[in-house]
């Protein structure tokens, strides 16, 4: 069976974003060597925001700053309180107190979290799935925090894995408020970053924090807003706009965790533990069964 080219050009840049995607979690872990959770928030933002600013200028998409009505632009603002600035500082914290390995696992779950939160606020329906894709990714994240001893219920960090559920929360939030915003992606992400960036600054202002410079530190927040936050997002627009199959394309983010354990291990030096591998399997697994077609619905 042949591919045409438009496919074999969303499996490009869809495998891009799946690699880069992939090497974030060890640039977080490695600039929280060096940076705060809100040194390295503070940077990364700003790097994101000359990042997408840039995509906005060579996509030729600069008058939309300025064609939506106001309530649009104030919804947009808004979404920033919640992604960059809550969601960020959440994680960036979550990866301070814990082990990569332990803390991008978990963080992969927000797609359950999406699900439920889903039935709550926008008042869709679960199906038996959605509830047997929970018993199994949370079983991971337990082996996975755990480190295979699961009666003994001691975390590398009980704060950190709370944080890192938190993160789940937040993210899921921040795309269900985000499917109502009618503006172009890449323009309200871009907004929302600069209102969130200025609550970063804010929160700096009002708080004990205060900013250093570190290199190593500042290259590695250039590198996650511009990877995480930036043009990796517009990379998966772009594969999934190419493709005939949006399914295909989608399913290559499972890819995404366990090459982030093979980047974790070499640049951050991290040992994997063979718990993280199975509860990874463990959470895939689970988010692979929530995808099935529901029969039956609660």
């Amino acid at each position: 069976m042949t591919i045409n080219a438009n496919q074999r050009k969303a499996y490009l840049f869809g495998l891009l974003s799946v690699l880069l995607w992939s090497t974030v979690a060890s640039a977080f872990k490695l600039s929280l060597q060096y940076l705060t959770p809100t040194q390295l928030l503070f940077y990364s933002v700003m790097a994101s925001i000359v990042m997408l600013f840039m995509i906005i200028v060579k996509e030729k998409k600069l008058h939309l700053l300025s064609q939506y009505p106001r309530q649009v632009y104030f919804r947009a603002s808004l979404l920033g309180a919640l992604n960059p600035f809550l969601y960020y500082l959440v994680l960036f914290k979550a990866y301070d107190l814990l082990p990569a390995q332990e803390a991008q696992p978990i963080n992969y779950t927000w797609a359950l979290t999406l699900s439920y939160l889903s039935f709550f606020m926008l008042k869709q329906k679960l199906s038996i799935y959605d509830f047997l894709a929970g018993i199994i990714c949370y079983f991971g994240v337990l082996v996975i925090s755990t480190h295979g001893e699961l009666l003994s219920f001691q975390f590398s960090s009980t704060v950190g894995v709370m944080l890192a559920f938190l993160s789940t929360i937040l993210w899921a939030f921040y795309w269900i408020f985000n499917t109502k915003l009618r503006m172009d992606p890449v323009v309200g992400l871009f907004i929302s970053f600069v209102s969130g960036f200025a609550l970063i600054i804010l929160y700096i202002l009002f708080s004990s924090h205060t900013l250093i410079f570190n290199f190593y530190g500042f290259l590695g927040s250039v590198y996650a807003g511009f990877f995480e936050m930036g043009i990796t997002y517009v990379f998966w627009l772009k594969a999934m706009k190419l493709t005939t199959n949006s399914s295909k394309i989608a399913n290559l983010i499972f890819i995404s965790p366990f090459v982030s354990l093979i980047f974790i291990h070499f640049f951050v030096g991290e040992t994997i533990y063979l718990s993280t591998f199975i509860g990874l399997i463990l959470i895939v697994a689970g988010l692979l069964v929530q995808q099935k077609k529901p029969r039956k619905t609660l």
